[in-house]
């Protein structure tokens, strides 16, 4: 006569089906993520939107699905998205949307954007960013 374990065939495969419901759960949570971890990024760090800008993106790994936010003194600055000829040039499309809350926050798509500020003679002055979110 064989020797009988003190477990059975029913309790075996029900180890597995909660084995199986943890690794299930588990990838639930780690394919969520990635969407929870949308980084948020003061522009020009603790001095905010300012002049000479121009540079604070580098060497920032900055995704799509982040979040870019202009601080600013809202009397004097302002902030707008620009193409790229806009942006070379400093000239403000006809039409171009401007922010103007001191607190703008913008969530990027994928590829490269650009801000400028309108003000007369704020963008030559290097009131500009350049951003690449990949």
């Amino acid at each position: 006569m064989a020797a009988r374990g003190r477990g059975s065939a029913c309790n075996g495969a029900a180890v597995l089906g909660a084995a199986a419901a943890v690794v299930i759960v588990g990838f639930l949570v780690m394919s969520a993520a990635p969407l929870a971890e949308a980084a948020r990024y003061t522009v020009g760090d603790s001095g905010g939107w300012r002049f000479y800008a121009e540079g604070w993106a580098k060497g920032k790994t900055i995704r799509a699905g982040d979040v870019l936010e202009f601080k600013y003194n809202a009397v004097v600055h302002d902030v707008a998205a620009v193409d790229l000829a806009a942006y070379r040039s400093c000239t403000v499309p006809k039409g171009v949307r401007k922010m103007r809350s001191g607190r703008d926050k913008v969530t990027l798509r994928k590829g490269t954007h650009y801000f400028i500020c309108t003000e007369p003679g704020h963008c030559k002055a290097g009131m500009k960013l350049a951003v690449r979110a990949i």
